[in-house]
């Protein structure tokens, strides 16, 4: 077994053991070296978001001072979500490394796969509409007139 992915298992079992979440962990590393970890804490904090990528990206960010990832690797034990998928974008990790598949979080009862069908048509799951689009388009007119904005 891969090292890293090694960690990212390691973490998934404290995790599970500590009935914090499921069977997800991940490592974040840069230039061989670990530079954070984590496991699912949905059921531990009561927070959706805590996903084990997540918890990693922002351990990972906040140790190396910078919302960019793009010199990083990410192993995480199972294909990501789609709100992990995005915070890796986000993050600009290049390059993550799976061991588990969307199929196997769904026959472990997870919505992954579900989730991922229901991006396309998101309208489909949830009331979505557009409301105050003038006021909306003013925000990003004085962002796009603000002369020390930094894009991410």
């Amino acid at each position: 077994m891969n090292k890293w992915m090694a960690v990212a298992c390691d973490e998934a079992l404290k995790g599970m053991g500590a009935n914090e979440g499921g069977p997800f962990g991940a490592a974040i590393v840069r230039e061989g070296k670990l530079i954070a970890t984590a496991h699912n804490e949905v059921l531990g904090t009561n927070d959706p978001t805590a996903h084990a990528e997540i918890n990693a990206i922002r351990k990972a960010s906040e140790k190396l001072a910078t919302n960019d990832l793009s010199e990083c690797v990410l192993y995480t034990t199972c294909y990501p979500c789609p709100m992990c998928m995005g915070a890796i974008f986000w993050a600009r990790i290049p390059t993550v490394y799976y061991a588990s598949s969307m199929e196997d979080a769904d026959s472990g009862g997870f919505d992954d796969k579900k989730f991922y069908t229901l991006i396309a048509h998101p309208e489909t799951a949830i009331e979505i509409q557009m409301l105050d689009a003038e006021e909306g388009k003013r925000l990003f007119t004085q962002w796009c007139e603000k002369e020390d904005k930094q894009l991410y």
